[in-house]
């Protein structure tokens, strides 16, 4: 029965807190990649075409994608505030 109750609790996994953290850099630097991108094509493109529209789009794509990510992280319980002020506060 221990078994089936970890497949309900998803913080039993083990090695997801790693996962995401992985996933969520990967992601951080791809945002940073689509900003380069946009940058140049700002620079370069002089309003002829549509790229630098299209790179705000994956930008705010992935950033939404690395917000979901964060709010399921919390909702799980892999992510867990460790601020030293929030435990001040509740003594």
């Amino acid at each position: 029965m221990d078994n089936w109750f970890c497949l309900i609790n998803i913080g039993c996994l083990g090695p997801l807190l790693m996962i995401l953290k992985i996933i969520i850099l990967i992601l951080l630097l791809a945002v940073v990649v689509s900003l380069a991108s946009g940058f140049y094509f700002l620079i370069h493109d002089q309003s002829k075409t549509n790229r630098l529209v299209n790179s705000l789009k994956v930008r705010v794509g992935l950033t939404l994608i690395i917000l979901l990510l964060l709010a399921f992280g919390y909702y799980t319980g892999e992510f867990q505030p460790k601020s030293p002020w929030i435990y001040s506060l509740s003594e």
